[in-house]
């Protein structure tokens, strides 16, 4: 299991709102959901995707989507417009759930279940890293994470970057999924070239 962590600072905690870029950026949440969860014709199964949504009128909001049981869900804009609408005003969708989870009691509580890893342009270089067993990765929109923010989760995690670039949170979310699957791919290379492996 993989999960992305997005802190939007002004995502809207309502319905009540016409396009996703007015509604406080929501189409950063549509952009990075896309970019979590959906492969070339598939949902990644094994991915969550959580963004909390600190917009008006009653912040925060938890927004978590589950690749397991998601469906009924395409990539386009419009797709994600009618499901944000849907699920903000109180009604469900498979695989969405909504709570008023704080994004500190969230990270409080994955903290004890994984490693977390902020992503921040100063931090340590991915690489050089060893990411360990399913991971927790904390993204801010397109404004960053605030300073007390990144500063409470950095107590519960550790800061690593992708570079000096400063990337679209989206991006991002697709260079480490990259990065994870070539890691996995490896892994099952090595494991069906093992001798133990050879009849």
């Amino acid at each position: 299991m993989r999960e992305f962590v997005l802190y939007s600072r002004m995502g809207r905690t309502d319905s009540n709102w016409t396009s996703l870029h007015d509604a406080g950026r929501l189409d950063i949440v549509y952009e990075c959901i896309v970019t979590s969860l959906f492969l070339s014709h598939a949902i990644r199964k094994d991915t969550l995707f959580h963004a909390i949504l600190n917009g008006p009128p009653r912040p925060p909001v938890h927004l978590e989507i589950n690749g397991e049981t998601l469906y009924d869900a395409r990539t386009d804009q419009e797709t994600w417009r009618k499901i944000f609408k849907r699920v903000l005003s109180g009604k469900g969708h498979p695989g969405i759930r909504l709570s008023k989870t704080s994004f500190e009691a969230l990270i409080k509580a994955k903290a004890e279940q994984a490693q977390i890893y902020v992503l921040e342009e100063g931090g340590k270089d991915v690489f050089k890293c060893a990411i360990g067993e399913s991971p927790i990765f904390v993204l801010g929109d397109h404004v960053g994470l605030p300073k007390k923010v990144e500063a409470f989760t950095l107590r519960h995690g550790e800061k690593i970057s992708l570079g000096k670039k400063p990337y679209l949170a989206a991006t991002c979310i697709t260079i480490l999924n990259y990065m994870l699957d070539r890691k996995e791919n490896a892994k099952m290379s090595a494991k069906f070239l093992s001798p133990y492996f050879l009849f």
